[in-house]
């Protein structure tokens, strides 16, 4: 479907409206400030991604089992479920700039905590932490994107994916680079930990209010959007939440125990398992161009056909193995149509099923869905393997699953969304 012509706008969500300055922003501070957000979604990634290749050796030295492994490999997203509605709510009433400075500054101090853990209960809740930290990030981030950019919405959000790919990218080289280097897995965490306070700090001056505060005071349309529902919880939002629900549990179950795969199923070395989970970042750097295919195709069947294409290629994953080649080109597959697809085009039509005003809550709604279940789809994912072995884990939670967004997307109605030609 065609993008029409119109911009959207946000909720204001500062009470101080008078202290944001009304000009209209270079393209320069414009650039610059988009490229400080995507980097610090980058960080975000790397601090999300670092765990999962440094988990055998995280599981040796503390004992860990399996379902605990994999738990630790995704529980993170719990903390970005817990922040996810709670965000929606503080970005309709304050600055989305000052959400989003907390928001790096909390989960850049929980990943560098992780090292400090003694146990599995501490160590969880650090990672808990530095995901409550990443769900209110994510949902500022967008909703200042998804309303400033409301023309090429889809592309924008495509690349922040980009940056965040290129953090699932270049995370697990570091990661193990630096654990080989130096006889131990803390040294990433404190790394990136303070990159993301690096970060939050040049922030401060290099994101202008302009960008992040767009409200409807600075933007004049004459759209007008009674042929949508008044609620943010309507028919169109609850199936992509159901969908983002689907979606979350099977990727990051993926990802989270991919590497482990890797090396205890297929026999890699942890360093032919961290070139494997780099090509998924690579992949998902394809999100520019599935963001931008987003703005000018029918959503609901571009998401589709991406679910379709993440359950065959999880056939391929865990029914064909391969060598580390194979594994490679699977990964960057799976990135492409798993991150580089699915997650901006998800996260761009929440928004567009609600109308302008509701963009803060679509973020949050997003954020909630997504990361909920996902946080415990390594714990599933590993219960599975325990119970049925790798392969049948595999069809069950990769390529059975994401069937049931399919049927989720079939109710969505892209002919309700704020941006369809009328």
């Amino acid at each position: 479907m065609n993008h029409a012509a119109q911009l959207d706008t946000s909720a204001a969500p500062a009470p101080n409206k008078a202290d944001i300055d009304e000009a209209p922003l270079g393209r320069t501070l414009v650039a610059v400030g988009f490229l400080v957000l995507t980097l610090s979604y980058m960080i975000n990634a790397m601090d999300r991604q670092v765990l999962p290749p440094l988990l055998p050796n995280i599981r040796e030295e503390y004992g860990f089992s399996l379902e605990q492994g994999g738990l630790l490999a995704t529980n993170f997203t719990l903390g970005m479920a817990l922040a996810g509605l709670p965000a929606g709510y503080l970005l309709d009433r304050f600055r989305r700039k000052t959400v989003l400075l907390v928001s790096i500054v909390i989960y850049s101090l929980g990943t560098m905590a992780t090292p400090l853990a003694s146990g599995f209960a501490d160590m969880t809740a650090y990672r808990v932490l530095s995901g409550f930290g990443e769900g209110m990030q994510s949902a500022a981030i967008f909703a200042a994107v998804g309303a400033y950019f409301a023309r090429r919405r889809g592309l924008a959000f495509g690349i922040i994916g980009a940056g965040y790919s290129l953090g699932v990218f270049i995370s697990p080289l570091i990661g193990v680079r630096l654990m080989n280097t130096h006889g131990s897995w803390h040294s990433p965490f404190y790394l990136f930990g303070a990159a993301g306070l690096v970060i939050a700090a040049i922030a401060v001056f290099a994101v202008k209010t302009g960008l992040t505060e767009r409200s409807v005071e600075q933007v004049v349309s004459s759209r007008t959007y009674e042929y949508m529902p008044e609620s943010p919880y309507n028919r169109n939002t609850i199936a992509l939440a159901v969908h983002s629900i689907v979606s979350g549990v099977a990727i990051y179950g993926f990802i989270g125990l991919y590497p482990t795969f890797l090396i205890t199923s297929l026999h890699f070395t942890p360093a032919q398992a961290a070139l494997a989970m780099s090509f998924l970042g690579f992949g998902g750097m394809l999100a520019i161009f599935g963001g931008w295919l987003g703005d000018r195709v029918n959503q609901r069947n571009l998401l589709i056909l991406s679910l379709l294409a993440c359950s065959v290629i999880s056939v391929c994953i865990y029914q064909l193995h391969g060598g580390v080649g194979w594994q490679c080109l699977l990964a960057f597959l799976m990135g492409v149509f798993g991150l580089g697809f699915l997650y901006p085009n998800t996260n761009s039509a929440i928004q567009r099923a609600v109308r302008p005003e509701q963009i803060g809550r679509a973020s949050g709604l997003f954020v909630t869905s997504y990361y909920g279940t996902a946080a415990f789809s390594g714990l599933i994912f590993a219960t599975l393997v325990e119970n049925f072995g790798w392969r049948q884990a595999g069809l069950l939670q990769v390529t059975l699953l994401p069937l049931a967004g399919v049927l989720a997307m079939t109710f969505v109605r892209t002919s309700r969304f704020n941006n369809a030609v009328r």
